[in-house]
């Protein structure tokens, strides 16, 4: 690899269950006496979208559009079975909105912008803007839907295919079931806290990226890396910040080798605890992205009762941490996402 990155645009880029609880609601400082006072979501709103047209919309952003800004309320999108080829962005000022789909394998939201690709402006989008659906709002959740981006798998080196299939950039998102398929960038896992629960996760090169604090809960990470690859570039910038990648109880698989982690921040943050691995990693399993940066002195890595073929490559780099429990026990329950205030029991 040498010191080149295997990313180019670093920072210039992410059945039926029953209805989730609606989420608790956010401390608000009331301006008299300093007393709390609760202000939250009311209720629930549904609206169904059908491609077919049996239903209220029949595309998925027509629903977005059609909740009111400073919603107060918990809107359901129930999509039904169907490919939807349209680009989908769900506002910061539109929170407390689940997609809610019929099964990842009948449900599925696709798009195909490359960072190459030019614009509404006609200057290049850069693979932030690439995502086929862009969540910006806090409470979001999704269950039991796909997220694709189809643009073709790039060659480590390439430049300009970053291709997103979803990002999420607001606070307290819960996704269930669902599925994420690209390969350069498939998940931008952006900013704020996120859980990922029984999800399944294909790219090739940094596939799971970003300054997200997530925790991927009994998740399917599949590789369909060509010469090599890499699952996750974590961004966390200092040792102030909070956020990292934790993965629990899940199975990587597919074709390597892949690095299982990259430094793309300064103290980037990722730890595999009770995690298969599949003969696919690279020798050292870490990439520090930048040899001479010296990230190897300050990203934390932590892996802790691994297994499967490729797990002692997992174990391979110097810098990479053996946990024992008290180490590891941070990164292993959802409070590491605060998920006791905003993620119900039985979702965890």
């Amino acid at each position: 690899m040498g010191s080149r990155p295997l990313h180019n645009d670093c920072h210039g880029k992410g059945g039926n269950a029953s209805l989730p609880p609606p989420p608790p609601p956010p401390l608000v400082n009331s301006t008299k006496g300093h007393h709390h006072k609760w202000v939250g979501p009311s209720g629930y709103r549904h609206i169904t979208v059908d491609i077919g047209g049996d239903g209220d919309y029949i595309s998925v952003q027509a629903a977005v559009d059609a909740v009111p800004d400073n919603n107060m309320v918990n809107v359901v999108i129930h999509i039904r079975p169907g490919l939807y080829i349209e680009k989908v962005v769900v506002p910061a000022l539109k929170p407390y909105i689940t997609f809610e789909g019929a099964g990842r394998e009948v449900t599925m939201i696709e798009w195909h912008d490359r960072a190459s690709d030019p614009g509404p402006d006609g200057e290049q989008l850069r693979t932030y803007r690439t995502a086929s659906v862009t969540v910006l709002a806090n409470y979001f959740s999704a269950r039991n839907i796909s997220f694709k981006n189809t643009a073709p798998a790039p060659l480590p080196g390439m430049q300009g295919w970053q291709a997103a299939a979803f990002r999420i950039s607001g606070d307290k998102a819960y996704f269930s079931g669902c599925g994420f398929y690209g390969h350069q960038d498939t998940l931008c896992d952006d900013a704020g806290r996120h859980y990922f629960k029984d999800c399944y996760i294909q790219g090739s090169i940094d596939f799971i990226f970003g300054n997200g604090r997530s925790m991927y809960k009994d998740c399917e990470i599949h590789s369909t890396a060509k010469r090599f690859g890499s699952i996750a570039a974590q961004d966390r910038r200092s040792l102030d910040e909070k956020t990292g990648f934790a993965f629990v109880n899940c199975r990587v698989t597919g074709k390597g080798p892949l690095y299982v982690g990259r430094a793309m921040g300064q103290y980037s943050r990722i730890v595999y605890s009770y995690t298969y691995f599949d003969d696919i990693v690279a020798h050292g399993g870490w990439d520090d992205w930048d040899h001479n940066s010296n990230k190897n002195k300050t990203a934390f890595f932590g892996v802790y009762k691994c297994w499967g073929p490729g797990a002692a490559a997992v174990r391979g780099a110097s810098w990479a941490k053996e946990l024992n429990y008290d180490m590891a026990h941070p990164f292993l329950a959802k409070s590491f996402v605060n998920g006791r205030h905003w993620i119900a029991p039985a979702d965890a």
